[in-house]
C-alpha cells in the first residue's frame, strides 16, 4: 500500500513528502537530482526497499524543490534554500531528530545539514554521492565524471523522456525495452528538460569538502564498485575526507539503492543505525560568521562630539540588529562600533551584510564587512574557534563599503544569484597559508 502524499511549506514553496512505518527512529531520504515520490512506487523494487527500511524506522521521503510533485518553477536555489526545505519537511512530518540518508546529489545537502544542525541528525548515511562533482586542480577525480555528465546533458537536450539515462543508472538493463520505457516515463514525471539542465549546471558548482572535514555525526559511506557516474575512486576519497566515517564498497553497478543487493544494503544501514545510540554532544557546529566595522569611527566621533556620536551609534546599532534578526542571524558580540553575528546559512549572511551596508549609508556611515563559514565551538552564549578568527581577519582586508568573503562562503552559495569578483590571495594574520578572498558585487 502506498503512503499518502502530503505537502510541507518552505516559504512560498510547496514540497511533496510521504511518511511510512512507525519504527523507533526517523529516517529521512534526501533524493538525487530528480525524483517523484508518487511515481517511484510504480517500480516494485522501490517499494520493497522502502518497506525494508520501514521495518525498523519511520521513513520520510520527499521531492526537492523543482522536481517531482513539489513546486517546479522555482527559479535558482542554493544548498541553503534546500536545507530550509529539509527542515520544513521534517517539521511537517513531526520529526525533531532523524537519521539522514543522502543519495547522489542529495549527499552534499545532507552533509551541510548535519554539520549545521548536528543536534537534529542522529547519523548520516551517504550513498553513491560526493562532496565535489567537477574536476579541479586538487580534485582530479572529477575528470572521471565528465563523460557521464555529458551523457546526461545530451539526454536532456535531445532525448529526454526516452529512457536514455538508464545506461548510467542501471547499465545491465539498458537494452531491456520495458526498463527503458519505464525510465523514460520516470524522466518525464520528475523534471522537464529545461529544469533538468538547470539542476545539472548547479551540480557543477557544488563543493562541500570543507564541510565534510568537520562532520561530527556518525557517518556511513556506501559506494558501488562499478559506479560510472561517480567513480569508486571518488567515493573512497570522499570517505577519507570525513572524520571517522565508515566506508563500505558494494559490488555491481546500479545507482538507485533499491536495485541489486537491496537486502544486504538495508542490513548494513540498519546495523549502522541501530548501533549508534549515543546522542551527539552539540559542541561544534557549522556556521557563517559575519563581522562589521565602521570606517573612520574615531575621526567621526571626534568631529561630532561624544553626545552626537553616541546618538548616531545607537541608530547604527538598531539598524544592524534589525537586519540580523530579519535574516535569522544571532548577535554574538558588540565591540565598540562593530558587530559579530552568526548565521546558519551563508547566502542569508551575505544578504544581511548587503542590507546593513546599504541601510547605514543613510546615516552617513560607511562600513567594511567580512564573512567566513567554518566549524565553530559553542561556549554557553559565546562562539569561538578558528572560523571566528578567520572571519575577523577577512573583514580586516575589506576596503570601505566592501563586503569580503572567503572562498568557502563563495563555493557554498553556488546558484544563489549572488555575484563576486576576485580580490586576490591574502595572508591572514595569525592563520597559516594564503587565502583566496572575493568581494560581493
Amino acid at each position: 500500500m502506498r503512503p499518502e502524499t502530503r505537502y510541507a511549506k518552505s516559504g512560498d514553496i510547496s514540497l511533496a513528502y510521504q511518511v511510512i512505518g512507525d519504527g523507533p527512529l526517523d529516517f529521512v531520504v534526501v533524493p538525487g537530482w530528480i525524483s517523484n515520490v508518487d511515481f517511484a512506487w510504480e517500480d516494485p523494487l522501490y517499494g520493497d526497499w522502502v518497506r525494508r527500511l520501514a521495518a525498523f524506522s519511520r521513513v520520510i521521503l520527499f521531492d526537492k524543490r523543482g522536481t517531482g510533485l513539489s513546486d517546479r518553477d522555482v527559479g535558482d536555489s542554493t544548498l541553503e534554500d534546500r536545507m530550509d526545505d529539509l527542515r520544513a519537511v521534517l517539521a511537517a512530518a513531526g520529526s525533531d531528530r532523524a537519521a539522514v540518508m543522502g543519495f547522489s546529489e542529495g549527499g552534499p545537502l545532507s552533509m551541510l545539514f548535519a554539520a549545521t544542525y548536528p543536534e537534529r541528525v542522529r547519523a548520516l548515511v551517504l550513498y553513491a554521492t560526493f562532496a565535489r562533482f567537477a574536476e579541479a586542480p586538487d580534485y582530479p577525480e572529477g575528470a572521471e565524471t565528465r563523460k557521464s555528465f555529458d551523457v546526461l546533458c545530451h539526454a536532456l537536450e535531445t532525448a529526454w523522456g526516452q529512457g536514455t539515462t538508464l545506461e548510467l543508472m542501471v547499465p545491465g538493463l539498458k537494452h531491456n525495452p520495458r526498463a527503458r520505457e519505464f525510465m523514460g516515463r520516470y524522466e518525464r514525471m520528475c523534471v522537464s528538460p529545461r529544469a533538468g539542465y538547470t539542476h545539472l549546471g548547479w551540480l557543477q558548482d557544488i563543493d562541500v569538502r570543507p564541510v565534510a572535514r568537520i562532520l561530527r555525526v556518525p557517518t556511513l559511506v556506501l559506494h558501488r564498485a562499478d559506479d560510472s557516474l561517480i567513480s569508486v575512486r571518488a567515493g573512497r576519497g570522499h570517505a577519507r575526507g570525513i572524520p571517522a566515517a565508515r566506508y563500505l564498497e558494494l559490488p555491481r553497478h546500479a545507482r538507485p539503492p533499491w536495485i541489486a543487493e537491496t537486502a544486504a544494503l538495508v542490513d548494513e544501514i540498519q546495523q549502522f543505525l541501530t548501533g549508534s545510540r549515543t546522542p551527539v554532544e552539540v559542541e561544534r557546529v557549522l556556521a557563517t560568521v559575519l563581522f562589521t566595522d565602521i570606517v573612520g569611527s574615531t575621526e567621526r566621533a571626534v568631529a561630532l562630539g561624544d553626545r552626537a556620536w553616541r546618538d548616531l551609534l545607537g541608530r547604527h546599532h538598531a539598524i544592524v540588529r534589525r537586519e540580523i534578526e530579519h535574516y535569522r542571524g544571532r548577535e554574538v558580540d558588540t565591540a565598540g562600533d562593530g558587530f559579530f553575528a552568526t548565521f546558519d546559512g551563508p547566502a542569508r549572511a551575505i544578504r544581511c551584510a548587503k542590507s546593513i551596508r546599504d541601510t547605514v549609508r543613510s546615516l552617513g556611515i560607511e562600513t567594511r564587512i567580512g564573512l567566513h563559514t567554518g566549524e565553530c565551538e559553542r561556549i554557553d552564549d559565546k562562539v569561538a574557534g578558528i572560523a571566528v578568527h578567520t572571519g575577523a581577519r577577512v573583514m580586516a582586508k575589506a576596503e570601505p563599503g566592501e563586503i569580503l568573503v572567503s572562498s568557502t562562503v563563495k563555493d557554498l552559495v553556488a546558484g544563489s544569484g549572488l555575484d563576486f569578483r576576485e580580490h586576490g590571495t591574502h595572508a591572514l594574520k595569525g592563520l597559516p597559508g594564503e587565502w583566496r578572498l572575493f568581494a560581493v558585487e
